[in-house]
């Protein structure tokens, strides 16, 4: 874990700097970059265990380069530190490829937690694909295919899909769903859990075989395959 190496985007200089001073106290080595060009530079001339970006970089968005990253096959895990917090912010963070995604202002402590566990995660046997039983979830991509049926999902339901598949034959509850795709906006006076929960089942049900999706009555989902 000491050894880690990072890349902080961020064109702020004095953030930059005490980003930087931080996490190398941490135990990391950490290389900088002051704009979307640059980190695009440095990725494609090494190699990182994680990328804190920064969103408002003076050349174009981060959100951009993050596609642009995730696109071409790069699976490097991404936490996004900015000043946008709004819900609708944060999903389209994820959406594009983030793993993880904290709001200015932000406790130090908590942003070196979450690099670690973005870090230990790296170490583990990387998973771009889930699968249980024919069906295939392309993490990267966000796509999602039973057998030879490419499944229309919505950027919720595709989330929602891969919380249940990396939790396969485990209960998911309503807490962790709710956290996970809509974040501190949700509202557990709906019923959108639910709503969310039957269109995916009836999309998987739809491409063939059994829904896979089973409910726990009282506590929440688990993805099961009946053998």
């Amino acid at each position: 874990m000491s050894q880690a190496h990072l890349l902080v985007v961020e064109d702020e200089v004095r953030l930059l700097n005490s980003l930087c001073r931080g996490l190398g106290e941490a135990g990391f080595a950490v290389l900088s970059a002051g704009s979307a060009e640059a980190a695009a530079r440095a990725v494609a001339d090494g190699e990182f265990d994680a990328i804190v970006l920064d969103l408002r970089l003076p050349d174009r968005d981060g959100l951009e380069l993050l596609r642009e990253l995730r696109a071409a096959g790069n699976a490097t895990p991404v936490l996004i530190l900015t000043a946008r917090g709004a819900l609708d912010e944060r999903v389209a963070g994820l959406d594009s490829g983030a793993d993880d995604y904290l709001a200015k202002p932000f406790a130090f402590p908590e942003l070196i937690a979450r690099i670690r566990a973005l870090v230990r995660r790296r170490g583990a046997t990387p998973q771009p694909i889930l699968r249980i039983a024919d069906l295939e979830f392309d993490t990267i991509k966000r796509r999602a295919r039973r057998g030879s049926h490419e499944l229309n999902l919505s950027p919720k339901e595709a989330m929602l899909l891969e919380l249940l598949m990396r939790n396969a034959e485990q209960t998911v509850t309503r807490a962790m769903i709710a956290e996970t795709v809509w974040g501190a906006g949700y509202n557990d006076f709906t019923n959108l859990i639910e709503v969310f929960v039957n269109r995916l089942r009836q999309k998987i049900a739809g491409a063939g075989g059994e829904p896979l999706i089973a409910t726990v009555r009282g506590v929440g989902y688990a993805m099961r395959h009946v053998r």
